[in-house]
């Protein structure tokens, strides 16, 4: 249950100059994506400005990525809250339209204990059985953290296949990997520490830098696999730029504007996110360039 390959790519959100989400491009990017290296698309993630959209446009997003890459690629849905109630009910919506698994972030604001962390995650377990479900440790935006200890007893439940690992923190992720089956899926949450990452036993990345060089990502860590570890270096090296160059300041805003660059119609981020400013821009354009990216 939930084979989601590599790369899977945490898609922006497309909008209109109005606002309104711009269910074309995001039809149009999607394929692009899978066209270019991407095993599978989380729509509505942190990274696809899931905090301002309502949950008809997650739902429709849904539908329209879901048609847009039908028979090529798998479809994660976020349907993450910081409500159990709500976000089991995202989730059998999301499940009824056919995608084919879900994120699910730790519960933000509210800091529950590792309990109650525990039964909300067994409760949209319990509630959707036959949907893999990924769990999304990021306690920088979420406020608390996810232990090993809690992610070893959830990797129990046979629906939750894996976990989104975004802590930063390379420890936490050996423990993860000490503790669950090897069946268990770790993704890293971060571009740059994919390499690292694969070392101790991830299976792939959940990842911002996909949008633009997915196929690079997918060389790297087939060169690792291979056993080609000199060669999976000198890609993570190549790219390491570009990885840190897309979180000069809070994701997703330098991404849509590297992929404007590109000449894409993504439009700008909601509110309270904002423009890039110019310093921003300036370096981040420097490095599309170097890789050729523009």
């Amino acid at each position: 249950m939930g084979e989601f390959g590599r790369i899977l790519t945490a898609m922006i959100t497309p909008f209109k100059a109005d606002g309104s989400v711009n269910y074309n491009v995001a039809a149009e990017l999607a394929a692009h994506l899978v066209n270019n290296g991407t095993d599978t698309l989380v729509v509505c993630g942190t990274t696809g400005e899931s905090p301002t959209l309502t949950w008809d446009e997650e739902y429709q997003l849904f539908v329209e990525v879901l048609q847009a890459v039908a028979g090529k690629a798998k479809v994660i849905a976020g349907c993450g809250s910081n409500s159990t109630k709500e976000a089991i009910a995202a989730t059998q919506k999301a499940a009824k339209i056919g995608v084919h698994g879900s994120l699910q972030v730790v519960p933000y604001y509210n800091k529950p204990p590792q309990a109650g962390l525990y039964q909300h995650f067994q409760a949209i377990a319990q509630a959707c059985p036959e949907l893999p479900l990924l769990l999304y440790n990021v306690p920088g935006r979420t406020g608390q953290n996810l232990t090993p200890d809690t992610v070893a007893q959830l990797a129990v439940i046979n629906n939750i296949v894996g976990i989104k690992e975004a802590t930063g923190n390379l420890d936490q992720a050996s423990e993860i990997r000490r503790l669950t089956p090897k069946e268990f899926q770790i993704y890293s949450g971060d571009d740059s520490l994919t390499l690292p990452l694969l070392a101790i036993g991830a299976t792939g990345v959940v990842s911002v830098a996909s949008h633009l060089v997915g196929n690079q990502l997918q060389q790297m860590i087939q060169a690792f696999s291979a056993g080609k570890i000199e060669n999976a270096t000198e890609i993570h090296l190549q790219l390491f730029p570009l990885f840190k160059a897309l979180f000069l300041t809070t994701n997703p805003i330098p991404v849509k504007q590297a992929l404007k660059l590109q000449g894409w119609e993504v439009g700008s981020t909601r509110l309270p996110l904002c423009e890039a400013d110019s310093d921003v821009s300036v370096q981040l354009k420097a490095v599309l360039d170097k890789l050729d990216l523009t």
